[in-house]
């Protein structure tokens, strides 16, 4: 791995890449749904602007395969932020600007999972973008890679279990 290589990391997922519990539904006590911290690195020459999507890439359809369930959507983050901090959705500090996407809740912000089984695996993807993806009123992750077909300069992904 370059160092020169556009990175995504989460200091709080430890080395065997485990999602704590505080950042699920299922929670550790009064800590429960926290959206974890991010941090990236190297953000490539020529960003205007970063986009995250987080998904359940093991979540089960009741009638048929596995299909991503969409845990989180983030857009608009400027190319200088070096992460976002935890707790950062839903919360009224929020950098200007920012905007948090409905998951598949249909609702904005973080929604940890409430896992009926463990050892699945949570994908974060940051996307690098040469422009402002023009999304609307409503930012859902459909829209969000429909607007980025061909804006995009890189994509930085790490994968952790629940």
């Amino acid at each position: 791995m370059s160092s020169e290589e556009f990175r995504l990391v989460s200091p709080t997922i430890d080395n065997e890449g485990k999602l704590p519990r505080k950042y699920t539904k299922g929670g550790q006590g009064v800590k429960k749904n926290i959206s974890p911290p991010l941090e990236w690195y190297n953000v490539p020459q020529g960003t205007k602007s970063l986009a995250l999507v987080v998904e359940d890439i093991d979540a089960p359809d009741p009638s048929g395969p596995l299909v991503p369930w969409t845990v989180w959507v983030v857009v608009d983050i400027p190319p200088d932020m070096k992460g976002l901090p935890e707790g950062f959705s839903g919360n009224d500090e929020q950098v200007a600007g920012i905007r948090e996407g409905n998951n598949d809740h249909k609702i904005p912000g973080w929604r940890g999972p409430l896992m009926p089984s463990h050892g699945h695996r949570f994908q974060f993807k940051l996307f690098a973008l040469n422009d402002k993806p023009n999304l609307g009123h409503t930012v859902t992750k459909e829209r969000l890679l429909d607007a980025v077909d061909g804006i995009v300069l890189g994509e930085a992904v790490f994968t952790c279990f629940a």
